[in-house]
C-alpha cells in the first residue's frame, strides 16, 4: 500500500509517502503560504521511493484544527489528487497527529490559534492508537478545559505562546514539549490502519476541522482579550 499525506496546519509543513510501512518525509518551516512546496515535496519524496503517481492508493491529510488557509490548502491538494487518481482519502485530526508526533502516551494538545485563542485537547498514546481523552476546543487559554489525568505532557506551540497560563491551568503537567507540531508522518501513520480497513472517503466528502468559525474579531473583541487596538 502506498499512500501520501499532507499536513499544512501550522508554519511547519510536511508531506510523507508510506510504502509499505516505510515512511520517508520532507518538512520546513514556512511563515506565510506553502503551496509552492508541497506538491514538489510529494515528487520528490515518489522520486526517491521510485514509485509514479498513478501508483499511489490514497491520500492523507491532516484536516484540523489549524490556521485556516494551511487547512485549506491540505485539504484541496489531497482532494485533487484523489479525485484526480480516483483513489479514497482519510482526514485526520492536527491534534491527534500532534500527540502521536509528541512520543508520549498521554498529552495534552495545545496549538496556537492566535486571537489569544488556543486549539486544545486530551489523548492517551498506546502505541499507533491515539484515544480522545478530551475533546478539541478553541478557547482563550486562561479558560482552558482541564485534562483531569494524571501525568500529562504538554506539546504544541501553544506552551511557547501561553505556557505561563496554560502551567497555572494544570500545575501538575509531567513536562511540556512546545516545539513538537503536526507531521505529515503522524498523520500516515494514523491513516494508514483505516485505509487498511476500507475507511476511506471519496474526494468531495473530505472537509477540514475548523472548530473555530471566526476568522477575526472587532476592536471590541480584541481589547476585551487583551489585544491591541
Amino acid at each position: 500500500m502506498r499512500l501520501l499525506a499532507f499536513e499544512t496546519a501550522t508554519r511547519r509543513l510536511s508531506v510523507a509517502l508510506w510504502q509499505d510501512g516505510e515512511l520517508i518525509e520532507r518538512s520546513g518551516e514556512v511563515a506565510n503560504g506553502g503551496s509552492e512546496r508541497v506538491l514538489p515535496w510529494a515528487g520528490e519524496l515518489l522520486a526517491e521511493a521510485g514509485v509514479v503517481l498513478a501508483q499511489v492508493d490514497g491520500v492523507a491529510f491532516g484536516a484540523g484544527p489549524g490556521g485556516f488557509t494551511g487547512l485549506r490548502l491540505a485539504c484541496g491538494v489531497a482532494q485533487g489528487l484523489a479525485w484526480g487518481l480516483d483513489i479514497p482519502v482519510v482526514p485526520v485530526s492536527t491534534l491527534e497527529a500532534l500527540a502521536l508526533a509528541s512520543g508520549q502516551d498521554r498529552v495534552w494538545t495545545c496549538l496556537d490559534a492566535r486571537m489569544n485563542e488556543i486549539y486544545s485537547a486530551a489523548y492517551q498514546v498506546a502505541g499507533e492508537v491515539v484515544i480522545e481523552l478530551m475533546a478539541p476546543t478553541c478557547v482563550v487559554p486562561s479558560a482552558a478545559p482541564v485534562p483531569v489525568q494524571g501525568g500529562m505532557w504538554g506539546a504544541g506551540d501553544g506552551f511557547d505562546v501561553h505556557g505561563q497560563q496554560l502551567r497555572v491551568r494544570k500545575s501538575d503537567l509531567a513536562g511540556v514539549c512546545p516545539d513538537v507540531y503536526p507531521t505529515a508522518a503522524a498523520v500516515l501513520r494514523l491513516a494508514a490502519p483505516r485505509f487498511g480497513a476500507g475507511r476511506g472517503l471519496a474526494a468531495a466528502a473530505a472537509q477540514p476541522i475548523y472548530v473555530r468559525d471566526k476568522v477575526a474579531l472587532t476592536t471590541a473583541e480584541r481589547l476585551a482579550r487583551g489585544g491591541a487596538r
